[in-house]
């Protein structure tokens, strides 16, 4: 079983920069693929990014491309989130999650962090 917990979020004023972390334990990260997801209040949760199990290939949802990057580093368990140029509406909760063939959909992973606040003021 996999436990994943993620850190980093905060108040951030729009056009600053976060880096979110997911740290998981129970299990080598390195047997999963990655993803980030986020969840804004009244609305579902989306796909914000993903990554293959070697860091090789990175997929982004249109809305933040070529302002967050996806990594990992296996040997220390560790995914990461670095958002740049943020916006009000990358105001959510965002979760870190782990799946073996997953990518860009929810119902492909397997195990959910428990979320962490990014607030971005105007």
């Amino acid at each position: 079983q996999v436990q994943l917990v993620e850190s980093g979020g905060g108040l951030v004023q729009a056009g600053g920069s976060l880096r979110l972390s997911c740290a998981a334990s129970g299990g080598p990260l390195s047997y999963y693929r990655m993803g980030w997801f986020r969840q804004a209040p009244g609305k579902e949760r989306e796909f914000v990014a993903a990554i293959r199990l070697n860091g090789g290939s990175t997929y982004y949802v249109d809305s933040v491309k070529g302002r967050f990057t996806i990594s990992r580093d296996n040997a220390k368990n560790t995914v990461y989130l670095q958002m740049s140029s943020l916006k009000p509406e990358d105001t959510a909760v965002y979760y870190c999650a782990a799946g073996r063939v997953a990518l860009m959909s929810s119902r492909q992973y397997d195990y959910w962090g428990q979320g962490t606040q990014v607030t971005v003021s105007s």
